[in-house]
């Protein structure tokens, strides 16, 4: 077991499978030292536990946990592509979506989520730049998507 997943066990966390493609990608692909992740959705054993807006049918402490949950299927794609999450450096970007009722503006707060996720698992190799946007809608009207950039170790 490398060290990340011994970290995950020790959160009481388990690397899922790979979520499969819902169209025409691959979750992950290596360019150099880098991955760089396919948006990953909320999925847990292949379906949404929960769908809509953040803000109205989603409230926020449901989305960061769904967030939360796109950073651990955010990993799972890493490491189809790596072989073992200890290659990786650091994580140099987290991009995250959040599909947003008309007046929610708590999008950071939302993807914060993905974000300590990655903070806990990775230590300071976790920290990162980040983007997290507010959109109209997202597939299978997931609230939240997340997509990952990470570097490897030479």
């Amino acid at each position: 077991m490398s060290a990340v997943e011994a970290k995950l066990a020790e959160l009481g966390l388990t690397l899922p499978e790979v979520v499969p493609p819902l169209a025409a990608y691959q979750p992950a692909v290596q360019s150099g030292s880098y991955v760089y992740t396919s948006g990953q959705l909320p999925m847990v054993e292949g379906k949404l536990p929960v769908t809509g807006k953040v803000g109205a049918e989603v409230t926020p402490e449901e989305a960061k946990e769904l967030a939360r949950i796109c950073g651990l299927n955010a990993l799972a794609a890493v490491k189809s592509v790596t072989g073992d999450l200890d290659r990786i450096a650091r994580v140099v970007k987290v991009v995250g979506f959040v599909a947003s009722a008309s007046d929610f503006t708590g999008q950071p707060g939302v993807v914060n989520g993905a974000s300590e996720l990655l903070g806990e698992v990775l230590g300071d190799k976790g920290v990162h730049a980040r983007s997290a946007v507010g959109v109209a809608v997202l597939p299978l009207d997931a609230p939240v998507e997340v997509e990952i950039q990470v570097e490897l170790v030479p």
